[in-house]
């Protein structure tokens, strides 16, 4: 499996992730890929404030770390995805090659973090392929009405955490929904279908709109509705709703941890 993608554009980066995991049965494994190739992996405790995982190059070898301190453990959800990802850097020429030449510098993996950063998008959307192949992700939700349980679904078929699998619906699902994922009350990033009706949110203050299941989380400490699918209205999470659609109804599914939280949020 020596062939290495030609460039980055995100259609080759697709096509050339599910060739490779399209070999095997889901779940991807990555372990499996990664020994082909020649990759050690080492899993350690390197800090809970450290990276989740990180690609180097070293001696003529590359390796991959993984963080077991913040989840990243070889066979978990998390640490799968991380594992994806980092595999991204080697099999996109652009990422291999800049490692192995020294022009890129190793870059340090955060997941849940909004990176503008080109190569980690790309990573991103390389794992994301890889774990979930188009085709068989599709399979998997053929004629099924979207309920956070086809979410549920798709991160234990395919061994992936719940945000991996509501960002991939987001991407080639057959229901429109949004994705929003907070800290401290503050939107740390978004990402919907293209064909979700509304793209702006409704802040006050720079805060999450208070009559939200995830406003309700951060304002009041209310997990009572956490949890399980609560109907929402658009006027409660978007902007720029018309006096028509004020009562148009969504539903949203909110998972809480911590000082974090995570809406998945569709329409009838």
């Amino acid at each position: 499996m020596k062939a290495i993608i030609n460039n980055t554009s995100l259609n080759e980066i697709k096509e050339f992730a599910e060739f490779i995991t399209l070999d095997y049965n889901s779940p991807t494994p990555l372990e499996e890929i990664a020994n082909s190739e020649g990759i050690k992996i080492i899993a350690d405790d390197y800090g809970i404030d450290s990276f989740d995982g990180i690609t180097t190059f070293e001696n003529d070898r590359f390796y991959i770390h993984l963080n077991t301190s913040r989840g990243n453990q070889i066979s978990s959800n998390r640490g799968r995805f991380t594992l994806a990802h980092e595999l991204g850097h080697y099999f996109i020429d652009s990422h291999r090659i800049g490692l192995e030449s020294g022009v890129l510098t190793p870059h340090p993996t955060f997941l849940n973090q909004n990176s503008n950063a080109r190569i980690e998008k790309e990573a991103d959307y390389f794992a994301s392929c890889l774990l979930m192949p188009e085709s068989v992700f599709l399979k998997e939700i053929h004629r099924k009405r979207f309920s956070f349980q086809i979410i549920q679904h798709i991160s234990t078929i395919f061994k992936v955490s719940i945000t991996a699998a509501a960002i991939r619906f987001s991407q080639i699902g057959n229901h429109p929904i949004m994705v929003i994922y907070a800290s401290n009350n503050l939107i740390i990033w978004k990402t919907s279908s293209d064909d979700f009706p509304y793209k702006k949110i409704l802040l006050d203050d720079n805060k999450i709109p208070k009559d939200t299941v995830l406003g309700e989380y951060f304002n009041l400490k209310n997990t009572d509705d956490t949890n399980r699918e609560e109907q929402v209205y658009a006027v409660d999470w978007f902007r720029y709703v018309s006096e028509w659609e004020m009562d148009r109804i969504f539903y949203e599914y909110c998972l809480p941890h911590k000082n974090t939280a995570m809406s998945i949020i569709w329409g009838e």
